[in-house]
């Protein structure tokens, strides 16, 4: 049997976004050829809605550029462009925010997420909102940190346990979310990619 050829993709310009990505998902080499790439043209971060719609086409056009994969993950916490790539390709795109949600809710957990900002916070809430999972969203809270610092800042480690600690002991939450591609390099597994990668290798 063939091995799925996956395409992940960082839209921002971070090199060291990308670098946390592959690291993570080195759990995954066994199971499928996966490659990891970032967008040059991108924003060096991605934490506005500004940036999020300078990103969309790149993706887009990034995707077209490389039929040959059996699949796609959008590797940023916004999902941006999901839907139109769904709708213009026939290989399945994933997204990591969906895809996090979706694996963090199972079994009806309630889930809290780590996010970058209270501004990002505004965005997940309305995300979560249209994919249905309001009633198990324990809550969320900002680590006050750029995309930059959560991929390259070692204090951020410590602001995500303490956080995430609240978040289970005030908000009861029985899952965690981290709410930025970023953050893999702050643990060997980033949890939102290597779900939006297994739907991928599981799809089809």
């Amino acid at each position: 049997m063939r091995r799925k050829k996956i395409l992940v993709i960082n839209p921002n310009s971070t090199e060291t976004v990308t670098e946390g990505l592959r690291e993570s998902l080195d759990a995954f080499a066994d199971e499928a050829d996966i490659e990891c790439c970032t967008l040059p043209d991108g924003p060096f971060g991605i934490e506005s809605d500004d940036d999020i719609e300078v990103v969309k086409p790149l993706i887009v056009d990034r995707f077209e550029q490389s039929p040959e994969y059996d699949a796609y993950v959008i590797a940023c916490y916004s999902d941006q462009a999901l839907e139109e790539c769904r709708r213009r390709f026939d290989q399945p795109v994933f997204g990591i925010q969906q895809s996090a949600i979706e694996t963090a809710a199972r079994g009806g957990r309630r889930f809290g997420v780590l996010a970058l900002s209270d501004e990002s916070i505004k965005r997940h809430i309305k995300r979560i909102l249209a994919l249905g999972f309001s009633d198990q969203h324990a809550g969320e809270l900002a680590l006050d940190i750029t995309v930059d610092e959560a991929a390259n800042d070692p204090d951020t480690l410590e602001k995500v346990i303490k956080q995430g600690r609240c978040l289970i002991e005030q908000q009861g939450a029985e899952s965690l979310v981290l709410g930025c591609a970023g953050m893999a390099a702050l643990r060997r597994s980033a949890e939102q990619a290597q779900a939006a990668v297994k739907l991928a290798i599981e799809t089809g």
